[in-house]
């Protein structure tokens, strides 16, 4: 009986040793330690300007000085941004150090400060592991096993922190460079302005969110500059995104946090920084989605009515005054009509992400087509 007990015991030992190995993101590599490189030697995707304070950042260092404090520590989050390069390796670790170890009730860890990573096959971006975070610095192996062959890597940083240190482990015997494949394009990015959703709340991990979905379907860049509870039409992201050069179409989707007031004083001159620098690229507006909670809410209902009808009189009024290439998306079916698409009833799950895409992304094409061929477009 007590050779039956210690039996089990140890059972119960190495069920409990396997748990917290499995639980704390690691997973162990074939060979020796990894040869380690420094990730600020790739091409990094996704930045709107180069001249950040750190590197895994998406507004320039002025921008400190002249930009509202809450949009300046957001914009340090590195949601968007993505390293890309090429390895022979049989396996890819990395290790990062997050900027602030952020955490939040309503989204994954993985979401908030993990990383993502992405392999190229037959044409198209297929994901192949997540960093799950357990500390301010983490070291995890994100795929291996794999037979030694050249592929093409685009590792996704945190939505909801930044990133001060990442280092990419291959291989002794590997190879690791710059990719060869330019995917996705860097021509003619996308620019996209917005609120947190569009930060990536509350996707389950970074590659979900809606902007990096968009960048892997289209095969282009796309700039995030959304900022949680601050995409209040700042004159400041307004000259931002203006400076970007030859951007292909800029996406405002603002308006779950814009009031109808902001809208109607803002909005105009917001715009026109856009089309004094750009004349000819297209604008798209996005409308304020019908939330879940709106069904039952009677007040909140009401105000994104108001947002709505604001931006749709912005829009018409710019329309009217004979401005070209503007495109308008409704807030009908953005997210699907079931209320199954947020976590809180705000913020979009990956169900919510990928229904939004379907949604936005063929009017972005639309836009990119005509302006593309030299024709004049509008909805």
């Amino acid at each position: 009986m007590s050779k039956c007990r210690a039996e089990c015991g140890n059972v119960v030992c190495l069920l409990a040793y396997i748990l917290i190995f499995l639980s704390s993101g690691y997973i162990p590599v074939a060979a020796g330690e990894p040869v380690w490189h420094d990730a600020a030697r790739f091409p990094l995707y996704g930045q709107a300007a180069d001249s950040t304070l750190t590197r895994y950042e998406r507004l320039p260092a002025s921008f400190r000085e002249v930009g509202r404090e809450p949009v300046w520590n957001l914009g340090r989050n590195s949601a968007g941004l993505a390293v890309r390069f090429r390895s022979d390796s049989p396996f890819i670790r990395v290790r990062w150090t997050s900027m602030s170890g952020n955490t939040m009730n309503h989204m994954t860890e993985t979401g908030v400060r993990g990383l993502d990573l992405y392999i190229l096959a037959n044409g198209a971006w297929r994901f192949a592991g997540v960093g799950r975070p357990v500390g301010k610095t983490t070291d995890a192996v994100l795929v291996g096993g794999m037979d030694r062959q050249e592929r093409e890597y685009m590792l996704y940083l945190s939505l909801y922190d930044g990133v001060d240190s990442l280092y990419i482990g291959v291989d002794e015997d590997a190879f690791i460079g710059d990719p060869e494949v330019q995917l996705p394009d860097r021509r003619h990015p996308v620019v996209m302005y917005g609120t947190s959703i569009l930060q990536g709340g509350c996707a389950s991990r970074p590659g979900m969110a809606y902007t990096n979905i968009i960048g892997r379907r289209l095969g282009r860049e796309v700039m995030n500059l959304g900022f949680s509870g601050n995409a209040l039409l700042d004159f400041e992201i307004a000259e931002l995104m203006a400076s970007v050069e030859e951007p292909g179409v800029f996406v405002l989707d603002y308006v779950p946090n814009a009031s109808a007031e902001q809208i109607g004083e803002k909005g105009e001159r917001f715009f026109r920084i856009l089309r004094d620098a750009h004349p000819d690229v297209p604008v798209i507006f996005i409308e304020d989605p019908q939330f879940p909670h709106s069904y039952f809410d009677r007040a909140i209902s009401r105000e994104i009515s108001r947002k709505n009808a604001a931006q749709r009189a912005l829009y018409e009024k710019l329309s009217g005054s004979g401005e070209k290439h503007l495109y308008y998306i409704a807030s009908e079916e953005l997210i699907g009509s079931d209320g199954e698409a947020t976590v809180d009833g705000i913020h979009f799950t990956d169900l919510g992400m990928v229904r939004y895409v379907d949604c936005v992304l063929p009017v972005i094409v639309e836009a990119l087509s005509n302006i593309e061929n030299n024709t004049s477009g509008g909805r």
